[in-house]
């Protein structure tokens, strides 16, 4: 999709770089990817921000609606897969899941060499790409809706039995402190509402507090064929 933004003077160096571990501390949140790179010539690394636009509350509740009308989708992202079809859903919604030209997203990198996109958005986009091979929920979160939150929701319309908390507000550390205001980034508009924090008590809670290990079945983490049957469990109860 990326290639296809016509940026390719700069992709090749940039599918190297990424393929070499040149990406580091890739972080997703709404609307906007962080990641340092360094590449083979810098002397220090670069910090690369690519941002798109989060949906909004009620686009979000449209495209819910028609997944959690259909429980195959709801298994499918219970079970950490990307539903085929899942850019009809959001068409549907008159939405596109993954921007589908250059005036949809913006770009900046420290570097600020130029031509823009340089070297190091390039090779940040390749990360990116592999990230949601390997986590597709990290596509939704950059479209302003979080994995939890994502199947807390389709739970309460399906009327499972996972249980929704309080909302609270995500604390810093989400690596955008220190980044600016997001609306800055843009020139116009507001930056999204953080999105809620999971529930204390949710029986997959475990899944993510420890760290994932390093196995993987059919292209999925562990942790994440995993969690459908710890989310089969009942909640805890508080004390």
């Amino acid at each position: 999709m990326f290639e296809a933004l016509r940026m390719a003077p700069t992709f090749a160096r940039g599918r190297r770089d990424a393929r070499a571990g040149h990406v580091r501390s890739l972080t997703i949140s709404s609307s906007l990817v962080v990641a340092q790179v360094r590449g083979p010539d810098d002397t220090h690394p670069f910090r690369a921000r690519i941002a798109v636009r989060a949906f909004g509350a009620a686009q979000w509740a449209r495209v819910e609606d028609d997944l959690a009308a259909q429980a195959r989708y709801v298994a499918d992202l219970l079970a950490g897969r990307m539903p085929d079809d899942i850019d009809d859903v959001f068409s549907g919604a008159g939405l596109t899941l993954l921007p589908l030209s250059l005036d949809e997203v913006a770009m900046d990198c420290t570097c600020e060499r130029w031509p823009m996109p340089c070297a190091h958005l390039a090779a940040t986009c390749y990360a990116l790409a592999a990230s949601f091979e390997t986590d597709p929920f990290g596509v939704f979160a950059w479209r302003g809706r979080g994995r939890d939150e994502l199947l807390v929701r389709l739970s309460q319309l399906r009327g499972t039995s996972v249980h929704e908390a309080d909302a609270a507000v995500v604390p810093p550390g989400d690596g955008t402190a220190g980044l600016g205001d997001l609306a800055d980034f843009w020139g116009t508009g507001t930056p999204s509402a953080p999105a809620p924090s999971p529930p204390a008590t949710r029986p997959d809670l475990l899944l993510d507090q420890l760290d994932p290990p390093g196995l993987h079945y059919g292209g999925l983490p562990l942790a994440e064929l995993l969690r459908p049957a710890y989310l089969a469990l009942p909640p805890e109860e508080p004390p």
